[in-house]
């Protein structure tokens, strides 16, 4: 009797644990921005909320660049003042302990269980020499090391070019690519050796390479050059295909997931230039900040964090609409910005 009562309830209550399932499927963690301050140390942003959820400190001054494990356990930064990097716990928001790098470290990507780690010995970073300068120290070769994050050590060190810059890695991450300021120059060096393979001139396209961003089927790469207000498009093999106007000193750059737009920041524009890629026709130019250099999908590529550090802020943008959400406060001069899950962004990739 039981049974029969039951029976013509049983589709309901079926219906009603789907709808159940699917909310609780729906309402999946969003994840985690950790974005780096010059004046400070990483400010953490809820994904779910768009709020700030805590401030780690990174035991030095003036973290730059950042990067993250795969597994999220382990973030790196940069500290330009201090000339090491913080490998921070994320679980209890503590430094673990600190690698002594060199003058100025600037720019980290994180592939396996090794931090590259960008830093010059030279005095000089930054802003070109005034006109009819002659600055001795756009000739020293940069450097990156290369951190074993496990044994806390650097186990190779690459002499680049004058002024290494950006850090990108080929498909099949046995290529490291480097940006270089000063010598207008992009190079590849062997992952693990660290040999130099291919020196590339492009100062014919324009002056001082900066960002770089390998397309998600591997076969381009983008690279701004920062004074030229243009980026250059490259084949697989490093082959300048054609320079693009942008706004006034791009820097950081980055495709989407698909692959169908790529997302620059023009600093000095004060925008984020979105461009079609199949025809390179610019889409939209998106009203940012003041210095927004680095910036990063969400890990459901719905917004894009933006890292505005003159205008102490973090610019949150749509990228269905684009159009700007929210704009989050951080007044310790943002840099960078990496996420957890990763995501696509200007200093990353998932």
């Amino acid at each position: 009797m039981k049974n029969n009562t039951l029976s013509p309830l049983l589709p309901s209550l079926l219906f009603a644990l789907g709808l159940c399932l699917a909310s609780s499927a729906h309402a999946v963690d969003k994840g985690l921005a950790y974005v780096s301050d010059q004046d400070g140390g990483v400010t953490v942003i809820d994904l779910n909320t768009m709020a700030v959820e805590a401030n780690l400190g990174v035991g030095g001054k003036g973290p730059r660049g950042i990067g993250i494990t795969a597994d999220g356990k382990l973030l790196i930064t940069a500290n330009k003042d201090d000339g090491n990097i913080s490998v921070i716990d994320t679980m209890t928001g503590k430094v673990a302990r600190h690698v002594s790098i060199g003058k100025n470290p600037e720019f980290v990507r994180v592939l396996g269980n090794r931090a590259f780690v960008t830093y010059e010995p030279s005095s000089g970073s930054g802003a070109p020499p005034a006109e009819g300068k002659d600055d001795d120290d756009d000739k020293i070769p940069g450097r990156i090391a290369i951190v074993d994050i496990k044994k806390h050590k650097v186990v190779m060190e690459i002499v680049g070019k004058p002024e290494t810059e950006g850090l990108e890695f080929n498909k099949d991450g046995k290529q490291l690519i480097v940006t270089n300021e000063s010598d207008n120059s992009i190079t590849v060096h062997d992952t693990s050796t660290g040999k130099l393979l291919k020196n590339v001139d492009i100062s014919k396209y324009g002056e001082r390479p900066r960002g770089i961003k390998r397309s998600p089927d591997g076969k381009h790469y983008v690279v701004t050059l920062e004074s030229s207000d243009k980026f250059l498009i490259l084949n697989s093999n490093l082959k300048p295909l054609k320079a693009i106007d942008t706004g006034k000193s791009p820097y950081g750059v980055s495709f989407d997931r698909s692959g169908e737009r790529l997302f620059v920041a023009s600093s000095k524009q004060k925008t984020l230039q979105v461009y079609n890629v199949a025809t390179m026709a610019k889409l939209k130019d998106i009203p940012t900040g003041d210095r927004c250099w680095h910036f990063s999908f969400t890990p459901d590529d719905q917004q894009i964090l933006l890292a505005c550090g003159r205008s102490g802020e973090i610019v949150v943008i749509d990228t269905d609409r684009l159009e700007v959400t929210k704009r989050i406060s951080d007044k310790d001069m943002p840099w960078g910005i990496v996420t957890y899950p990763k995501a696509m962004g200007s200093l990353d990739t998932p």
